[in-house]
């Protein structure tokens, strides 16, 4: 297995964790070439790349009208044009070994939520290029899947928390699985099982399904009433903690300077 990300002791520490096996290599998903490079270096140390996980993601604080075009900016890049350089400079290793992709995308990618504009943007939009890729790459023997989770108990829900009381008691107000945060090793499993079986889709918890399947009723004007309702209940205190917070870029807990992000690439060969 390889790991792809920042924080070079995490992923040096989880790789020794791994086994002698394992690699890793300290990259950038906003950096193409930097990403290519490692991407290549651990493919050719495996011998090639049979399944990969995107799982880059941040998250930035306010509403449209307060966040800065920076923050919004950072999301979209990390978010988004993250998953598609790592697909892009992935593709050549994993048309060698008719490999399988999963793309970590979120249930906000069909189920909007006031003040989580720019993180759902980025994963509606995450999502309709994992499903246009994976038109592109059936020819090539790849396969592909999306993964949309509810809340994980990882450092962008906590630190999320901590920085704005109101952000749990909106996630307590949510209609279930909205309501209810799945644990890392539970998600965690979800993906190993979505990659044994090659699936299209994984739902962590399962009951995010039903949200996909009924997005039209969610996003109509039968849902509209309660949306509105449930935002202006949000939306201002909000908009006053973010204020007071001063900064709109989410950190890691405990972190005075670095962003929070999730390892954005991991990749390996079957065994």
């Amino acid at each position: 297995m390889a790991l792809i990300g920042l924080e070079p002791d995490k992923l040096r520490a989880l790789a020794a964790d791994l086994g002698p096996t394992a690699c890793w290599r300290e990259a950038d998903v906003r950096d193409g070439t930097a990403l290519r490079s490692a991407i290549d270096d651990c493919a050719e140390i495996m011998g090639g790349v049979d399944f990969l996980v995107a799982n880059a993601g941040v998250a930035a604080y306010g509403t449209v009208r307060q966040m800065d075009e920076a923050s919004f900016d950072r999301v979209l890049d990390i978010n988004l044009n993250g998953v598609f350089r790592t697909l892009k400079h992935t593709t050549p290793h994993l048309e060698r070994t008719r490999g399988h992709v999963l793309v970590i995308a979120s249930a906000l990618s069909f189920m909007p939520l006031a003040g989580l504009a720019s993180y759902g943007a980025s994963k509606a939009g995450v999502e309709m290029l994992t499903l246009a890729y994976r038109q592109e790459v059936a020819h090539l023997g790849i396969t592909v899947g999306v993964v949309h989770p509810s809340w994980i108990d990882t450092d962008l829900v906590r630190g999320a928390e901590a920085d704005l009381p109101s952000f749990q008691g909106m996630r307590e107000k949510l209609p279930y699985p909205g309501n209810v945060t799945t644990s890392v090793d539970e998600a965690a499993a979800a993906i190993v099982e979505g990659l044994a079986r090659r699936r299209a889709r994984v739902y962590v918890p399962r009951a995010v399904s039903v949200a996909n399947w009924a997005k039209g009723a969610v996003n109509s004007p039968l849902t509209w009433r309660w949306a509105r309702r449930f935002a202006a209940q949000l939306v201002p205190t909000l908009e006053r903690e973010v204020e007071a917070l001063g900064r709109h870029d989410q950190l890691t807990p405990g972190a005075d300077k670095k962003p929070s992000a999730t390892t954005p690439v991991a990749i390996r060969r079957q065994t």
